[in-house]
């Protein structure tokens, strides 16, 4: 007689994959939709800390590991990277295998390698820690409004993805404050370990608070082939970008991976992107400024500590300290670009925006061999800037999106993120190793400042760009607004 299938033992993918139900007590309280929105904001939180903490790291890391800019610039780069090109697959093995599965796990892979970041005895071991913890980061990032959006009614869902916005901006914002104080009064190795109580904070709480989601509904096919592509093509021209030597090589590799993933994207029942997407009006000049929009941003984030501390000579509490003007102004303004881009349209918040960001990076250009107050006065109006044209411009994206291909558009406006981040870090790199030379360090403060001044004259360009793409569209609101969408 044959045994029932319910009688054999689980395999160790069911078990490390089983999902337990939430705490019957928690679950009957009428805040437990904001219990989950609030765990769920503990996962955004770090995910934008660690990106924004490592900036100030990375002078340090020089030192420590006697290599060039142009190295250890591949500990921030590494993470966006993975992130980017995970996020969408990530997406859909999660409506497969469970949600809150692979959240808790996300948690889990984070901490672990947070905790393998601070312990790296080398350059070549903290890239590939980075790489897990960024695999965690995805795990997290992927799955994070898709649990807001099956616990919250829909009447207020724009409020709690409003909420998960702030923390995500918060993380960013105190980022380097934390980064800077944790590397003057510890050591750099805090700036990853500081993770790990937070992680362990978010998998109890991941664990007894978040709802049942395996089964809830089947994954769609779509184009793995091309999800594998996309970040290759990408890291080969960022490659070519930091070791000029091997342009030779990885531009062509990365042009045929590029086309091999237009082909399999051609050739897929379910496309990554779908051109359908960026045909919608208005979509393309979205998508294209806020690529520019994110280099610009993390560009300026990633070049200023340096500036700060190898030609003013900050501390690195200080320099964090300085470098957190620009954020926390960004999350400030972000609501006032929200109101002008639902009131009258996002034309008039994001070129008005980008104008004056461009003019704080100008700033920021004359500043940077005179006196550290007008170099703060230019963070404030660059981060004012940013600050009115993220929010607008992202909900234009949204609002130009197909109805049936809102879950695309953000998957691209992730990717678009993610790979502007990682091109302003790799943009300031390359502009810093045209103008310092030197293999092992820095070299003298004029170098540094040249380098930094041709860094910022690219994301001037960048800025000005945006901006007068975005003088060519018109509003598409269709109700979607600031607060339905991520700050950064």
């Amino acid at each position: 007689m044959r045994r029932d299938l319910a009688d054999h033992p689980p395999t160790l993918l069911q078990r490390v994959l089983h999902e337990s139900a939430p705490h019957e007590r928690l679950a009957r309280h009428q805040a437990y939709p904001w219990i989950i929105v609030a765990t769920v904001c503990i996962g955004a939180f770090m995910g934008q800390l660690d990106t924004s903490i490592v900036s100030l790291v990375l002078p340090a890391l020089e030192t420590e590991f006697n290599a060039s800019l142009n190295s250890v610039q591949w500990v921030a780069i590494i993470y966006l990277l993975v992130l980017t090109g995970l996020l969408t697959p990530l997406g859909r093995v999660a409506d497969e295998l469970g949600r809150k599965a692979l959240y808790t796990w996300g948690f889990f892979v984070f901490i672990v390698g947070s905790a393998l970041c601070g312990f790296a005895p080398n350059l070549g071991t903290l890239v590939a820690a980075r790489a897990m913890q960024a695999v965690g980061g995805a795990m997290l990032q992927a799955n994070s409004v898709a649990l807001i959006t099956a616990a919250v009614p829909h009447d207020r869902l724009g409020r709690a993805i409003g909420v998960q916005a702030t923390a995500q901006a918060l993380g960013l914002a105190i980022g380097p404050t934390v980064g800077g104080f944790l590397i003057a009064w510890l050591n750099w190795r805090w700036v990853f370990w500081v993770n790990v109580p937070f992680g362990l904070a978010g998998t109890i709480l991941a664990r007894y608070t978040l709802p049942q989601t395996k089964g809830s509904r089947r994954a769609t096919p779509f184009n793995r082939t091309g999800s594998l592509l996309m970040p290759l093509a990408i890291a080969a021209l960022l490659l070519a970008f930091t070791y000029f030597s091997m342009i030779p090589y990885f531009v062509p590799a990365a042009l045929a991976l590029f086309l091999g993933f237009v082909y399999t994207e051609r050739k897929a029942a379910v496309p990554l992107l779908g051109a359908d997407v960026l045909r919608a009006p208005g979509m393309a000049v979205g998508v294209s400024a806020a690529l520019l929009s994110y280099t610009v941003l993390f560009g300026g984030l990633f070049g200023v500590p340096i500036l700060l501390e190898r030609v003013f000579g900050e501390p690195p509490d200080r320099a964090g300290l300085i470098l957190t003007m620009v954020p926390a102004v960004l999350t400030v303004v972000a609501q006032l670009g929200g109101y002008l881009g639902d009131r009258f349209g996002a034309r008039l918040p994001t070129v008005s925006g980008m104008t004056i960001a461009a003019a704080g990076l100008a700033l920021m250009w004359w500043a940077a061999g005179a006196a550290l107050e007008p170099l703060e006065a230019g963070l404030l109006l660059f981060g004012f800037g940013v600050g009115l044209f993220i929010p607008s411009n992202n909900a234009s994206i949204m609002a130009a999106a197909p109805a049936t291909r809102l879950g695309v558009a953000g998957g691209l406006l992730n990717m678009m993120r993610g790979l502007g981040a990682s091109l302003g870090v790799a943009l300031v790199g390359v502009a810093m190793q045209v103008h310092v030379g030197k293999p092992t360090h820095l070299g003298e403060h004029s170098q540094v400042l040249q380098g930094f001044r041709l860094a910022v004259e690219a994301l001037l360009l960048a800025a000005i760009v945006a901006g007068v793409l975005s003088m060519g569209r018109h509003a598409a609101r269709k109700g979607v607004h600031a607060a339905d969408v991520d700050l950064v």
